[in-house]
């Protein structure tokens, strides 16, 4: 998925019958990702191990000569670890001033919803500061993630570091 509609402010983009938004599933749970934010989805490939990282950095990998951390949204929530497999996916995507490629047990596709369909988490759950809100679908609850609060700020701090040294 190469898109080149994105809004100036990383905005979900608008059409006009609603907000487009990714789908892909993290230990059973699916989430959701603005398709402005969204650059490309892979297939799992090498995941080389970034010393100094946060521990939500699984590694990086080479994307269009980039080297671009990989996250996982299971160790940014507390979900149980599991090794990426074969059969995952990697959405690239923007958060703030860099690229980062999240791990994806499977991505389910592109959706569209209207802006009422969004609704705030706001301190419901342990990890929800990461979770911009919740999607209303047919097949009921949608995670809506935060990329750009994926990072603390002394991750961030920690993985600029690692990043420089590597």
């Amino acid at each position: 998925m190469n898109h080149e509609s994105r809004t100036t402010n990383n905005e979900p983009r608008t059409t006009i019958s609603g907000i487009q938004w990714v789908l892909m599933t993290v230990d059973g749970q699916t989430y959701a990702l603005p398709l402005t934010v969204v650059e490309r989805i892979l297939r799992m490939v090498e995941v080389t191990p970034l010393p100094g990282a946060p521990d939500v950095v699984e590694g990086v990998i080479d994307f269009q000569g980039q080297v671009v951390p990989v996250v996982s949204i299971r160790r940014r929530l507390g979900l149980i670890h599991r090794p990426v497999e074969i059969s995952d996916s990697l959405v690239v995507a923007h958060a703030r001033n860099r690229r980062l490629a999240v791990i994806a047990e499977s991505v389910l596709g592109v959706v569209e919803r209207s802006g009422d369909d969004v609704v705030s988490t706001s301190g419901i759950a342990r990890g929800s500061q990461y979770i911009e809100g919740l999607l209303k679908t047919g097949d009921g609850l949608v995670l809506i993630q935060d990329l750009d609060k994926f990072f603390s700020f002394e991750e961030e701090n920690s993985l600029e570091q690692a990043m420089e040294n590597a």
